[in-house]
Formats: structure tokens, sequence, C-alpha cells
């Protein structure tokens, strides 16, 4: 069995990561029980019929408790990026999530590349979202890059 393309299990822990971030803020779970749980119930199953790639189960971890212990610092990255008097509550959960896992990326891993990084989460952004939901994660996670990578 060949093993999968390191950077296929990266977008497999990425889309895993905004989908944990997703379920942690609606369901209130914490995030050892949130990480738990995806690795022991939802990586190597199939999604609609498709058989996931398997994830950098490591990566996933990184983010998800990564996002969570620099939230503060996450979400300042964030909000400097929205329009003015424009609150990051208002923005959709799942987009907040991408939002969130993509900053902290661009923040707190530096051997991601930042194309990489910000391609990912706006292939992301596509999947979940037909609007103008795309362009903002391109933009809001480019603009986080030059102020956190300059």
């Amino acid at each position: 069995m060949s093993r999968p393309a390191p950077h296929q299990a990266r977008s497999v822990a990425r889309l895993s990561a905004v989908q944990a971030l997703y379920q942690m803020e609606v369901s209130g779970v914490g995030v050892e029980a949130v990480v738990r749980e995806f690795v022991d119930h939802r990586f190597e199953t199939d999604i609609e019929g498709e058989q996931l790639a398997p994830a950098d189960i490591d990566y996933f971890g990184v983010i998800v408790r990564g996002v969570v212990a620099d939230q503060a610092r996450v979400d300042r990255a964030v909000v400097r990026r929205l329009a003015k008097d424009w609150k990051l509550e208002r923005l959709d959960a799942t987009l907040r999530a991408i939002l969130r896992a993509g900053a902290f990326e661009l923040i707190a891993c530096p051997e991601a590349p930042i194309e990489v990084v910000i391609d990912e989460y706006v292939e992301l952004a596509k999947s979940f979202f037909e609007g103008p939901e795309a362009g903002f994660v391109n933009a809001a996670l480019d603009a986080i890059a030059r102020d956190e990578r300059a």
C-alpha cells in the first residue's frame, strides 16, 4: 500500500481542524474531547461516500490545540482584517473556523508555506460557501501573512 503524499495528509488535517473548531464552537465540547473524537472515530472514514485520504493526525492536533491555546492572538489577527466596527462573532461559524485555523498556521507554523496555507483555506471556503467568502478568506489570510511573517 502506498503512503499518501504529505501535502494530501495535511489537507485532510486542515479540513478536519476546521470541522473540529466548528464543532467545538457550536457544541461547547472541549479541545481534548473533540481531538479524541476525531482521532478515534472520524479519520479514515468516508464523507458522502468518498474515502478520505489518511490525515496528518499530529498536524491536526497542532492546529486545533494551537487555535484554542492562542485564540486571543489568532482572533486579534483576524479582527484586524475585518471591516471597521465588524465583530468576529458576526461571521458565520464555519468562516470563523477557517480563518482561525489559517491564521494560526500563518502565525505559529513558519514551516508551512504561506501560499500553500492560503490556497488550502481558500479551497476549503469554496467547498463550504458559494458566495464571496473564498475571496474574503484569500484577502484576510494574505494580509495576516504580511502582518505576521514580514
